[in-house]
């Protein structure tokens, strides 16, 4: 991996696209409709024509509805799936099309958190053997008593009590396993961190707890996240960007103090408007109404179409482009291009 100048992004994703195959037999993809036997072969467009940039130290943030195509990205970039389209950068240098053996080296800087701490750690294996595996296998020249060390270190860092190594998962809460899987991923030392809906499955008692240790690692040792959330009061609290996702479109990027204070797509205002404030000036509710696209057959024109008030016949056919606007932010909106939204 090449050196790369500070004001690089760590991470750039072009063009990136992935669908899923629905019918994948020939027979499943034959139909008969009126009287006629034709072909069709149907697929989930789960992330269409994505392109954004994560620069090293920040913490970029990836929000949407449920379906959106958050998740897939996440898989994308870690090289869990294949993309069907576009590429994906790391540190200047293409990883999408590597092998599974030429993607080792990235693996110890590259580590990924998931949604569900009941499912991401092994049950027949005790938090000690866990922690380990990853260390032993990336660092093969340590011994022993170095691999202890660097495990005991880790799990101190984060908060988890060393005495607990000889314990099986099930015999700790959510929260618990949660931090013994973040330490999972910084057994390693990584500079990069991937993290699928990391607090969703908490209790919202114990969130701010996990929220503020990945907060505290990043600064003490520097790490890049790609965080992905459909929580906006977490994105307000964590993230450095945010990237609004809908139906696998990017619909908004924006600094995260930008995108509060002045959110520019009608998604975006949505999705805002929904959120929680203890403020008189909270803008009020705004309802999406019409009807719900699904990835299968995806609109023509502008996915956000079916459900904005402001679409006209512009945005029921051309597909918007990403836009830079004065305040740094990236929009794809018809009606903001052309001046047509509410103050």
């Amino acid at each position: 991996m090449k050196d790369m100048p500070d004001t690089a992004p760590l991470l750039e994703l072009r063009n990136l696209e992935k669908q899923f195959d629905l019918d994948r037999g020939f027979l499943e993809t034959i139909k008969f409709k009126g009287g006629k036997i034709y072909r069709e072969k149907r697929a989930v467009h789960a992330v269409n024509n994505v392109s954004l940039s994560a620069n090293r130290g920040e913490a970029l943030c990836v929000v949407g509805e449920s379906g959106c195509g958050k998740s897939t990205v996440a898989r994308l970039v870690a090289g869990l799936l294949t993309p069907t389209s576009g590429e994906v950068h790391y540190a200047g240098e293409r990883i999408d099309n590597r092998s599974r053996h030429d993607m080792m080296p990235l693996r110890k800087k590259m580590q990924m958190i998931f949604q569900n701490p009941y499912a991401s750690l092994n049950p027949r294996m005790t938090i000690q053997q866990a922690l380990e595996e990853p260390v032993r296998f990336h660092n093969p020249s340590m011994n022993g008593s170095e691999v202890t060390d660097r495990v005991v270190e880790v799990m101190k860092s984060v908060g988890v009590d060393p005495s607990w190594s000889r314990r099986y998962p099930h015999e700790f809460s959510g929260g618990q396993r949660q931090r013994i899987a973040i330490a999972r991923a910084l057994t390693v030392d990584p500079e990069f961190v991937i993290a699928d809906e990391p607090i969703s499955a908490l209790d919202v008692s114990i969130q701010a707890q996990v929220l503020n240790l990945m907060l505290e690692a990043k600064e003490e040792r520097g790490l890049t996240y790609l965080f992905i959330t459909h929580d906006l009061s977490v994105v307000q609290h964590f993230g450095t960007r945010v990237v609004v996702l809908y139906l696998g479109t990017v619909c908004e990027v924006a600094e995260t103090d930008t995108l509060f204070s002045n959110p520019k797509h009608p998604y975006t205002k949505a999705l805002l408007s929904a959120v929680p404030q203890l403020s008189d000036a909270k803008p009020d509710h705004i309802r999406l109404k019409g009807e719900i696209p699904t990835p299968i057959n995806m609109p023509k024109g502008c996915p956000f179409h079916s459900r904005c008030s402001y679409s006209d016949a512009r945005c029921l056919e051309e597909q918007p482009q990403p836009l830079h606007q004065p305040d740094g932010s990236v929009v794809a909106c018809h009606a903001v291009e052309e001046n047509r939204l509410d103050g």
